[in-house]
């Protein structure tokens, strides 16, 4: 576990944002939700990627109840795109919000992707939360829509996560990490495994960053102040990914998209 400190969130004077960013696979919220709101809130992130948010009956308000027991706000996603929802801080200015669902596999659970597109300080960042497939064609695909996705956000910066299914060894972990950078891999900090809580001895949650975004520190924050492993195991199946990273200012020309 690393000992330094993570950066905290902040705008440099050159427009650049250092943000943090948490994903999390939150298992429908079926578990603990206050020691979930407490780990979430400690992080002190900017955006959080959730895989596993509600999907069913008022889905909408309790996925509010969560963001507003985090400080958070409801960026995208939720039921409508499957599972996978964004949440941010006030920070964020948001440009725009999708939701995708992707081709159905007759037999297998549906799959989706919450995008969005947001300034912080200067900086301008596409976003992307998902939830891989189990099987592993269809993961492999997956994995190549959301580097399309990606490409076709119309940003420069843009940072994508969630429950891969998939250890770094799996062809559609080394397909992003290939096109993308796996940000525990390039700075870790914290721990590194993410399931299950009571044994973690695997990594299958993982956050990605396009070219050009530094990894300030990436990984399970364990030891982070406000952060104990008692919520950590009480709170969903998995344990969370934290990373700080620097998304530099928008070139000349792109503030104005």
């Amino acid at each position: 576990m690393a000992s330094e400190p993570l950066p905290n969130s902040r705008t440099e004077p050159d427009g650049s944002a250092v943000i943090r960013v948490l994903s999390y696979n939150i298992r429908s919220m079926r578990d603990d939700t206050a020691a979930l709101a407490r780990t979430i809130s400690a992080c002190a992130p900017d955006l959080v990627l959730i895989q596993e948010a509600p999907r069913f009956f008022r889905w909408r308000k309790k996925l509010a109840r969560l963001a507003r027991a985090a400080d958070l706000v409801i960026l995208s996603g939720g039921g409508s795109a499957a599972g996978p929802a964004l949440l941010c801080s006030l920070r964020a200015t948001v440009e725009r919000t999708e939701d995708l669902l992707l081709p159905l596999t007759p037999g297998l659970h549906r799959r989706g992707f919450a995008t969005a597109v947001v300034r912080l300080g200067g900086a301008r960042l596409g976003v992307l939360s998902c939830h891989l497939s189990l099987r592993s064609d269809e993961r492999y695909e997956q994995g190549g829509m959301l580097l399309d996705r990606l490409a076709g956000m119309g940003v420069e910066h843009a940072v994508a996560g969630g429950d891969l299914n998939e250890r770094p060894d799996g062809r559609t972990f080394r397909r992003l990490a290939g096109a993308l950078t796996d940000c525990w891999a390039a700075k870790p900090w914290g721990s590194e495994n993410t399931s299950t809580p009571a044994d973690p001895h695997q990594r299958i949650d993982a956050l990605f960053a396009t070219p050009g975004i530094e990894v300030l520190g990436c990984g399970v924050p364990l030891g982070l102040p406000g952060v104990s492993e008692e919520d950590l195991r009480a709170a969903t199946d998995h344990l969370p990914v934290l990373a700080a990273l620097r998304v530099p200012p928008p070139r000349r020309g792109d503030e104005a998209r």
